[in-house]
């Protein structure tokens, strides 16, 4: 039986209309994060206009490379667990689940080295193009637009697909507590080096550190590892 309160039930909840007050600090982090989210977007949205020549170059390849659309678009995981699209250049034949399923099906090492870190180093589930497209991370650089529409950001944890999320266990709720990025921790810390296990320590450990000079070194030391091929399949 609730309580009643000046002849009021009384049920714990906030009453309709009434507004729950913020404290300064909580109002001060939400103005922070807002005005990242909007320099983020407008950096973006400057790359992408500098870059459509080398998108249309890249679009053109891919067509004639292998069969299909030029972006692929696949769910993952944004801000507290809400789902939404990320674009990539198409890297893979269109029958690539398939072909996935019959390698994991007959070659046991490399399944092994699936369950492990959650990708093939070699995979022949990859075009011509594609393989190109991935030794320099071109392939990511349509995650650009969902950096304009406010999904993700520059820096921040990786975007896991959904059925990864029972993997990453207790640090599931901290990493999704911040945007996926288009670059972060794991991809200047050896990306397909190192484990599924290690990725998800090591974007927990960002995600409860995280300010803006260590988003500013992970941009910079991203250009080198671009630059360097580290790390990429």
């Amino acid at each position: 039986m609730p309580s009643t309160v000046a002849g009021h039930a009384y049920t714990g909840l906030p009453r309709p209309g009434t507004r729950q007050s913020t404290s300064p600090a909580s109002e001060r982090l939400g103005t922070v994060a807002r005005l990242r989210s909007y320099v983020n977007r407008v950096i973006a949205a400057v790359a992408l206009l500098l870059l459509s020549p080398l998108f249309l170059f890249i679009g053109v390849w891919i067509r004639r490379d292998s069969p299909g659309p030029v972006l692929f678009r696949q769910r993952r995981l944004g801000l507290n667990g809400r789902t939404f699209y990320i674009f990539k250049f198409r890297s893979m034949y269109l029958d690539a689940e398939d072909r996935l399923h019959q390698i994991l099906d007959n070659d046991p090492v490399l399944k092994a080295e699936f369950e492990i870190f959650h990708k093939l180093r070699n995979d022949p589930r990859v075009t011509s193009a594609g393989r190109f497209l991935r030794r320099w991370s071109l392939d990511e650089l349509p995650q650009l637009i969902n950096v304009v529409r406010g999904e993700m950001n520059l820096v921040g944890p990786r975007a896991y697909i959904p059925a990864e999320r029972s993997r990453m266990k207790d640090s599931a709720e901290i990493i999704l507590s911040r945007k996926p990025g288009l670059t972060g921790l794991w991809q200047v810390s050896g990306r397909n080096d190192i484990s599924f296990c290690e990725r998800v320590n090591l974007e927990r450990w960002y995600v409860q550190h995280r300010s803006p000079l260590l988003d500013a070194k992970i941009l910079l030391r991203t250009v080198g590892v671009v630059l360097g091929g580290r790390g990429a399949n």
